[in-house]
C-alpha cells in the first residue's frame, strides 16, 4: 500500500468521526488503567457494566486498596478472570501508593512495571489518557491492519512498528481509535461490512463481501 492511499483512508476515517474515544468508560488516568486491565479477554461492555458499580466506590488507589482482593472481586466477578485480575489489580494499587505518590506513571516502563499490564496495556494507557503516540495493537487492529495492507505483519509488535511508521504523523494519536472501532463494527472477523466500508475501495484485502 502507498502513502496516497493511506493519507486518504485516515481522512476518511477522521471525517467519520473527528474526535474518536475509547469505549472504555473512565473519568480518570487511574480509572482508565484499572478498565483497561480488566479488558483483557473480556469485553468493554462487560467491564462498563463492572465499572459503573465499583468506581463510585473505590476510583483511587488507596480506595480500591482498601477493598481488598476479595471485596473487588465482588464487584468483578461477571468479568473473565477476574481471581487473577482482582489479585493484580490490588498489587497495582499497592505499588501506585507506595512507589508513585498514587498517581499513574507516564512511561512505558513504569506501566509495564506494574501486575498483569503488558505493552498493549501500557499503550492504551500512554496514548488515551496522556495523549502520547503509542499503538495498542489487539485482535482488531491486527485484523484491520493485515486485511486492508495498511500494516501488515506476522505479530502485533511488526504491526504496531510499521503502524507507527506509516500512518500519517496527523493521525498518530488518533488512529489506535479509528482503527479498533473500524474492526469492531466494519471490518469484522467474519463477513467483514465491506458493503458498508468508507475504505473499501481503498483496502487490498482480497476476498470482500461486497462486489
Amino acid at each position: 500500500m502507498n502513502k496516497a492511499k493511506r493519507q486518504e483512508i485516515f481522512t476518511r476515517l477522521r471525517n467519520e468521526n473527528p474526535n474518536p474515544v475509547t469505549e472504555l468508560e473512565y473519568s480518570s488516568p487511574f480509572e482508565l488503567l484499572i478498565a483497561v486491565l480488566f479488558s483483557a479477554q473480556a469485553t468493554d461492555v462487560s467491564v462498563n457494566k463492572a465499572t459503573r458499580h465499583l468506581f463510585p466506590v473505590a476510583n483511587t488507589p488507596e480506595k480500591m486498596y482498601a477493598l481488598g482482593v476479595d471485596g473487588l472481586k465482588q464487584y468483578i466477578k461477571t468479568i473473565g478472570l477476574f481471581n487473577a485480575k482482582a489479585e493484580n489489580a490490588i498489587k497495582t494499587c499497592q505499588i501506585l501508593i507506595e512507589k508513585h505518590n498514587s498517581e499513574v506513571p507516564q512511561t512505558r516502563e513504569e506501566l509495564e512495571a506494574l501486575p498483569g499490564v503488558g505493552r498493549k496495556t501500557a499503550n492504551v494507557v500512554l496514548n488515551t489518557a496522556f495523549r502520547q503516540v503509542a499503538m495498542a495493537v489487539d485482535t482488531h487492529i491486527f485484523r484491520v491492519s493485515n486485511r486492508t495492507k495498511i500494516a501488515p505483519g506476522k505479530n502485533v509488535l511488526e504491526v504496531e512498528e510499521k503502524l507507527l511508521r506509516f500512518v500519517p504523523k496527523e493521525f498518530l494519536l488518533d488512529a489506535h481509535h479509528w482503527l479498533i472501532l473500524h474492526g469492531r463494527y466494519i471490518c469484522t472477523a467474519r463477513k467483514p461490512k465491506c458493503d458498508a466500508c468508507i475504505i473499501e475501495d481503498l483496502c487490498e484485502f482480497k476476498d470482500k463481501t461486497s462486489t
